[in-house]
């Protein structure tokens, strides 16, 4: 196949995977139409369903990153965590609604999530990575893969935009609040169905920002100024069904909420 054809199918690839996030279809992993499909061809459809989302009007406003569990990465045979583009159309307000005909598969999980004031980009330290840093908030992911059954590898997953696809936020703090072993418990209407620690992404949230800053650079991007990053789930994720109140209460952070619709 020529370098044009790689391309081209591609393309057909993100073409694939934006439909199915724009329409909340289901779709068949990605895999099966293309057996020896690398994680390194799952960032590029990534990019290029991204393009198609700019395309239309929205505007990319950070990353979020993803298998920041040891345990996880563990499970899927990974020792490196996977990021993927927020944008704003994604934004949920705080306390507000989200549709669950909007999705195929949504679940939640409580993040920390990072607003930086300076660029970062490469190969950084964790003092360096926090000195980039204007805030820090509660937050909460709502992850969705597109793909039938919640069944995929890992290629699947990454050119899926790592299954990103909402998020709301916390109230602001100061960058320099501890964050290294917070309590959280995710509740959904009004009972805990995940107890976990902040401590669960990767041992402390920090190193998933600095995780951040190096994949980005891979890709000839960086985190700007204004950006967001969530730096993954620090509980297992919990299924949304209409009417659905959820709440996560963090330890010295406050709480973030959500409410889902039909």
């Amino acid at each position: 196949m020529s370098t044009m054809e790689i391309k081209r199918d591609m393309a057909s690839l993100a073409a694939v995977v934006d439909e199915a996030a724009r329409t909340a279809t289901a779709i068949p992993q990605l895999t099966e139409r293309v057996p020896d499909l690398t994680v390194e061809d799952g960032y590029a459809i990534q990019a290029l369903s991204l393009a198609r989302r700019l395309g239309r009007g929205e505007r990319r406003i950070g990353v979020k990153m993803g298998l920041t569990s040891r345990a996880k990465m563990a499970q899927v045979g990974v020792d490196e965590v996977i990021w993927g583009r927020l944008t704003d159309a994604m934004r949920l307000e705080e306390g507000g609604a989200m549709s669950r005909a909007n999705y195929v598969h949504p679940r939640i999980e409580p993040e920390i999530v990072f607003l930086m004031k300076k660029p970062l980009s490469g190969e950084v330290s964790p003092l360096e990575a926090l000195a980039a840093v204007e805030a820090i908030a509660p937050a909460m992911e709502v992850i969705d893969s597109r793909y039938q059954n919640f069944k995929f590898a890992l290629p699947d997953v990454v050119a899926d935009n790592s299954s990103s696809s909402g998020f709301v936020l916390g109230n602001w703090h100061k960058p320099d609040t501890a964050i290294d072993n917070l309590g959280i418990i995710l509740e959904a209407d009004g009972r805990a169905v995940q107890v976990g620690s902040t401590a669960a992404i990767l041992g402390h949230p920090l190193r998933s920002l600095v995780a951040a800053a190096r994949l980005v650079s891979r890709w000839g991007e960086r985190l700007n100024p204004g950006d967001i990053v969530l730096a993954g789930g620090a509980t297992a994720a919990h299924a949304l069904a209409p009417g659905m109140h959820v709440r996560a209460v963090y330890q010295n952070l406050g709480a973030v909420s959500l409410n889902v619709t039909e």
